[in-house]
């Protein structure tokens, strides 16, 4: 299976690991350390260092009971940071749900699309449908980040995120989006659950179901903290297993902040997996 980028087709025959890189005062997991550009575009090179195949750069934190960040401000905290991370060698994604923020890094030779919304709010998909190759990402989100975690979702999540993904997606082809450029994302904390992400964990291969790539963000999520009462910077090691345990599930893409340990634990992985 591929995943077709603007400027790069993405074999997805090993797991790629997807680098974080948060351009935000007020990231959950590790408290604005790259708020300002140029540290974030320092993130940016130590990631690929370590072994990430795709960089994801966000400017507004979609944690739980975050507030809207103005579009200006999203725009200044991450063209700087996109134009730089784009001399890298790898694909870059934007994490975005604002339509005049993925037109104006598309138009940069941006790679990806990661939208929280799945292209829900008014002219996102239109933005996507114009360009020939980009890649976007759809997730599953219950409700909207200022109030999700107050009343999360109810029942059988892996049906109904099952549900949602598939019929997102084909909502999406039916204007033109080749199934090649699509990945999807169940949400991970996203209005869920502790018992219902990791039954999505535990139940995931049912979201091959819909033949898409699965992308999996763990990465120091709250549900960890839960099980673990590890703080979510002394998650590295748990949400590598994570990363590993999702990759055994079918993941073919996992989001991560800690690369390098994630790229070693993948290893072992495929070392045991190749004996």
């Amino acid at each position: 299976m591929h995943w077709q980028t603007t400027r790069f087709t993405i074999d997805l025959a090993r797991p790629r690991v997807m680098g974080i890189v948060n351009v935000t005062p007020d990231s959950f997991s590790d408290g604005g350390d790259h708020a300002s550009a140029q540290a974030a575009i320092a993130h940016c090179e130590r990631l690929v260092a370590e072994g990430a195949d795709i960089l994801d750069i966000g400017g507004e934190s979609t944690r739980p009971g975050s507030p809207p960040l103005p579009l200006d401000e999203e725009l200044d905290r991450v063209l700087p940071v996109v134009r730089a991370a784009l001399t890298l060698g790898v694909p870059v994604s934007v994490d975005t749900y604002k339509p005049q923020v993925m037109q104006r890094v598309l138009d940069l030779g941006v790679d990806i699309i990661n939208d929280i919304w799945a292209l829900r709010q008014p002219g996102a998909r239109e933005v996507v449908a114009s360009r020939r190759d980009c890649g976007v990402c759809l997730m599953h989100m219950h409700g909207e980040p200022q109030t999700m975690q107050l009343a999360p979702m109810q029942g059988d999540a892996s049906a109904q995120v099952l549900a949602f993904l598939k019929r997102t997606a084909q909502e999406l082809t039916g204007i033109g989006v080749e199934r090649r450029r699509i990945a999807i994302d169940p949400g991970i904390g996203f209005g869920k659950t502790v018992e219902q992400n990791f039954a999505l964990l535990a139940r995931q291969r049912e979201l091959l179901a819909a033949g898409y790539p699965l992308l999996i963000g763990w990465s120091h999520k709250s549900s960890l903290g839960a099980v673990t009462g590890l703080a979510a910077r002394e998650r590295v090691a748990v949400s590598a297993v994570a990363a590993v345990l999702a990759v055994q599930q079918g993941a073919a893409v996992v989001r991560v902040h800690d690369v390098k340990e994630t790229v070693a634990a993948l290893a072992v992985l495929r070392a045991a997996q190749q004996a």
